[in-house]
């Protein structure tokens, strides 16, 4: 099989838990750093998906690679080859597809429920699952691409994942492990301290009782996941 690319835009957001299911099931992977100033291939043709993960810049940014991933992610939807995004990557596949990115109402920094909506296509990438508690690190919101499907909503967020046919991208953060959320408290203590949003939880009690949490949220990472494998 071919491998997976994995696009990173921010050192401390890589794959996380992601990577652990791909090697679970034997699925090889590559990494390309975009942080590190690595190259976007020019090209579908040697990989059986496309993975997007986070990052701290917006897509509205007047930066050359994400133009050059809308491009990549477009060529992918014609194509039929699945394609996947967490947070920032979830908003570029938005953008790629015709969808628009702006300011969320608030912030949402922290662990926090989301609901599965009752349609068809939920049900397909989420089962008999009404909700689940995911963790979230975002200011800006994407709209639904035309054509998706709207599949999650939060209390502050309501556009919190879509899918259209393979393309399944999330404002939300499925991937996370442990290490990543102390990284990730340590990282943005100054954004967290400069917050008054309702939705920012303090690096104190994103950190309490972690592991019951991270294991919850890595079966339901599972779910996706595997449906998302399914087109590979």
């Amino acid at each position: 099989m071919k491998p997976v690319a994995i696009f990173r835009h921010f050192y401390s957001e890589g794959p996380g838990y992601f990577a652990t299911f791909l090697d679970r099931h034997s699925i090889p992977w590559t990494l390309i750093r975009i942080d590190e100033q690595e190259a976007l291939p020019t090209a579908i043709d040697g990989f059986s998906g496309l993975v997007f993960m986070g990052g701290p810049m917006s897509a509205n940014d007047p930066l050359p690679w994400i133009a050059q991933s809308c491009a990549l992610i477009r060529t992918a939807a014609v194509a039929g080859l699945p394609v996947l995004g967490h947070c920032l990557g979830g908003q570029i596949i938005a953008k790629a597809l015709g969808g628009v990115i702006t300011r969320n109402p608030v912030k949402e920094i922290g662990w926090g429920p989301v609901q599965v909506l009752d349609n068809d296509t939920a049900r397909a990438w989420f089962g008999d699952l009404a909700g689940f508690d995911t963790f979230h690190w975002h200011g800006e919101t994407f709209s639904i691409p035309p054509g998706a499907t709207r599949l999650l909503e939060s209390r502050h967020c309501p556009n919190q994942a879509y899918a259209l046919g393979k393309l399944f991208g999330m404002q939300c953060h499925v991937e996370m492990t442990e290490d990543m959320i102390r990284q990730w408290c340590r990282d943005g203590a100054e954004e967290i301290a400069a917050s008054n949003s309702p939705a920012v939880q303090s690096p104190e009690v994103m950190q309490a009782a972690m592991a019951p949490k991270v294991t919850a949220l890595n079966a339901v990472a599972d779910r996706i996941y595997s449906r998302w494998i399914e087109g590979l």
